[in-house]
């Protein structure tokens, strides 16, 4: 029988998710695709990959698709990986350049702008290089590893924050989303993510210095901004940015969490 097609993202953030399969008792059981969220989402759309984890703003895009339960990439309050850098101050903001890595992200800051900084705004993609964005609109969506080495002079918005302070509920970034049988694997991907939260200081070490950061700074982040679980309350999140979504014309209508 073939190896499960496996869409991951490359960023820091999914590397404890992915640890068992790449030095764990899981490796070798998987094959494995690295690329940004928003080539996860359409791997699975296309059918090149099986399960990916995927941007949750595409859950309502994908049919057929289930959500593997317990395990997402949340953020309970900051994320330090997904930032809004603006130039001005947000009442005066007219232009975005949006990560076109970003899908779920992109969502995010076009919610938060319509529904609760009152904002009609112009969105444009753009490449994840912040100079070049905020020179051609007033703010920027940056994300993931690119993000976390953001040092430049513009205002800095966690958009985890943002949502966090509005809503009172956690945001969840991503899900592994496959097929209905996919919970057969489950134990297979829950242990894999225990793996790589146990083995934290090897992960920190090795990815530590290709960030610029300290591995102190990368067990913080894997420990305190990212959360991998979906708990009752990062399902409530998730099911509040659905309705959003909607509302603002971002997905044609809410979904019911299916999960495998």
């Amino acid at each position: 029988m073939p190896a499960l097609r496996l869409s991951a993202v490359r960023y820091l953030n999914t590397v404890p998710l992915i640890w068992g399969m790449l030095h764990g008792e899981q490796r070798g059981q998987f094959e494995l695709q690295f690329t940004v969220p928003s080539g996860c989402a359409d791997a699975i759309a296309q059918r090149q990959a099986d399960v990916g984890i995927v941007p949750s703003i595409e859950y309502p895009r994908l049919a057929g698709v289930r959500i593997l339960p317990g395990m997402s990439i949340a953020s309970k309050r900051e994320v330090k990986s997904v930032l809004l850098l603006s130039n001005l101050p947000l009442a005066k903001v007219q232009t975005v350049a949006l990560d076109e890595s970003s899908r779920t992200s992109a969502a995010l800051v076009r919610i938060l702008m319509q529904k609760f900084y009152s904002r009609r705004v112009h969105f444009s993609p753009a490449a994840p290089e912040p100079g070049e964005m905020l020179r051609q609109a007033d703010a920027a969506l940056l994300i993931g590893d690119p993000a976390l080495a953001y040092c430049g002079p513009a205002e800095v918005y966690d958009l985890a924050s943002e949502w966090r302070k509005f809503t009172g509920l956690p945001f969840v970034f991503a899900v592994w989303m496959g097929p209905a049988n996919l919970s057969r694997h489950h134990a297979d991907f829950a242990a894999s993510l225990a793996f790589g939260l146990a083995h934290l200081d090897d992960i920190a070490a090795e990815y530590g210095p290709k960030l610029g950061l300290t591995p102190s700074a990368v067990k913080v982040y894997l420990t305190r901004n990212i959360d991998y679980s979906l708990d009752e309350e990062n399902r409530q999140g998730l099911k509040l940015f659905y309705k959003l979504a909607h509302e603002v014309g971002i997905i044609p209508a809410e979904k019911e969490l299916l999960f495998a």
